[in-house]
């Protein structure tokens, strides 16, 4: 099975924050994980470079938008290695692959009778890059997202006849009720549309900064329709020789609430109008918030995770971002929160547990794990390891990252009171005791292989150090139990020193 993940992609008029690395970290789990299922998988981001909000930042630096996208671009391509991001292809919309390739799509789109020409007039935002509706207004003519007052613009262009699609899109979520989750986007995108559709720009006569279009190179294409087409042009070009549309085509899109309208409504109508298989689905996250507000470079108040990396390293970050906010929700974030997670959940209760199973196993066996059977108590019950990766396959399977995490987090748990309630070192006193011991430590082994395999997506860098400490060679999801024992295990320095420790 092939399974193809998106992020957004990211303006290049400003420097990337947190907000950034949440949606590309998201999808990187969901790659990480696909792949240890044995999915064939591909993984997509990059940066949107077109457009309005590019061309106003280049001018006010007083340099050529070409000239900005090539000093910001590199910056967010150098911000997935810091992240542990392990993405497939890093797409920029000012490739010449990319410029080509939307042109002959949105010639199709021409060709099959879904563009006009016309007159426009309405609210335009120029950080959004979109007109807004009345319904869509803030208070005095705003826009909601970024607080400015909107100019009321009119201008010749060529227009895509959305409207044209009302039924099919309507059909297209009546028939499939997980397009778009969770529920609340799913309901908010089906009442736009049942709103009614009208139809949209397709170019900008205005701008210079953009994909030319074919059939008329005074305009421009309007940045949306050329950043949403880079989920398909990428896998015309990706692999040299190759292309990968047949064999990856259609995406699952991880996208944040603001840009839901363009990737709902708009983008399956375009793809319908050019002939392409719509979507398999998309997530809609939330912000991060911090004192109210989102993340953004026009607001500011951005939390800087380059620091958060480089004291506690990238894990920390990954783990945090998806436990202190649930995956589609609004939620705060703080210097605090993660701090208080880091001690409490990494260092005390994961940390603490890889930590004592190995010393116990180092010093009561050898360093060798016993062969044995899974303990029945801890197989069943509450939070018993029987069942964990069903469970967590199935909620990745619907990109529920923090309810996932949640369940493996609760056979963490459950395994640090197995080791209070059978209290090895008290077996270890009792010769007579030799094979329940066995017993013990083998399970403790196993548990922790099982649970680090399936935290290996959200923490890559701690899960291979684990396993490797673990003696297991195998990184691909399987049962409690089935893995027998045997193996000779190494000592490791504590996975997540204490803050004291690790500011010191």
């Amino acid at each position: 099975m092939s399974y193809y993940v998106t992020t957004p992609i990211y303006y290049v008029n400003a420097e990337p924050h947190l907000g950034h690395a949440y949606s590309t970290i998201a999808a990187d789990i969901l790659a990480r994980h696909m792949r240890q299922r044995g999915e064939d998988v591909f993984f997509l981001t990059g940066t949107d470079e077109h457009g309005e909000p590019v061309a106003q930042a280049a001018q006010k630096l007083g340099v050529e938008p070409r000239e900005l996208v090539d000093l910001n671009a590199p910056k967010f391509k150098e911000l997935l290695p810091q992240i542990n991001v392990s993405n497939d292809f890093f797409i920029r919309t000012s490739d010449p692959q990319h410029e080509a390739k939307v042109q002959e799509i949105v010639q199709l789109v021409h060709d099959n009778g879904y563009v006009y020409e016309g007159t426009y007039e309405g609210w335009y935002c120029p950080r959004c890059a979109d007109f807004k509706t009345e319904l869509e207004l803030g208070p005095g003519h705003t826009c909601p997202i970024h607080k400015i007052t909107l100019e009321r613009e009119r201008e010749d262009n060529w227009f895509f006849k959305l409207s044209a699609f009302q039924e099919q899109l309507e059909r297209l979520y009546s028939e499939r009720p997980d397009f778009v989750r969770p529920q609340a986007r799913f309901n908010e995108a089906l009442s736009f549309i049942r709103g009614g559709l009208e139809d949209v720009s397709l170019s900008r006569p205005k701008l210079t900064w953009g994909v030319r279009l074919p059939w008329d190179p005074e305009q421009v294409m309007y940045v949306w329709f050329d950043a949403l087409l880079n989920y398909v042009t990428a896998l015309s070009y990706a692999r040299e020789g190759a292309d990968l549309t047949d064999r990856f085509w259609p995406a699952f899109h991880i996208i944040g609430k603001d840009i839901l309208k363009f990737h709902a409504v708009y983008w399956p109508a375009f793809l319908m109008a050019a002939g392409y298989e719509v979507p398999k689905g998309m997530f809609i996250h939330g912000y991060l918030l911090m004192e109210g507000h989102k993340m953004s470079k026009s607001l500011g108040n951005v939390l800087d995770p380059f620091e958060v990396i480089e004291r506690f390293g990238a894990d920390a970050l990954r783990y945090y971002c998806f436990r202190e906010v649930s995956f589609g929700q609004d939620g705060s974030v703080s210097a605090a929160g993660f701090e208080a997670r880091y001690d409490s959940e990494l260092a005390n209760e994961y940390g603490n547990l890889a930590s004592r199973t190995l010393a116990m196993i180092d010093r009561f066996r050898d360093g060798r794990v016993p062969e044995a059977d899974p303990d029945p108590d801890l197989v069943s019950g509450a939070g018993g390891l029987a069942g964990v990766e069903a469970a967590v396959c199935g909620l990745l399977d619907r990109a529920e990252l923090t309810q996932a995490l949640e369940e493996i987090w609760k056979r963490v748990r459950r395994l640090n009171r197995y080791v209070e309630e059978t209290r090895p070192w008290d077996l270890a006193k009792d010769e007579g005791e030799a094979n329940r011991l066995d017993q013990v430590l083998y399970n403790l082994a196993e548990g922790l292989r099982v649970t680090t395999v399936l935290l290996s997506a959200y923490m890559p860098e701690t899960g291979d150090r684990m396993l490797d400490a673990l003696g297991v060679d195998r990184r691909e999801i399987t049962a409690f139990g089935s893995d027998g024992g045997g193996q000779s295990i190494e000592k490791l320095p504590p996975l997540f020193p204490k803050i004291e420790t690790a500011a010191a």
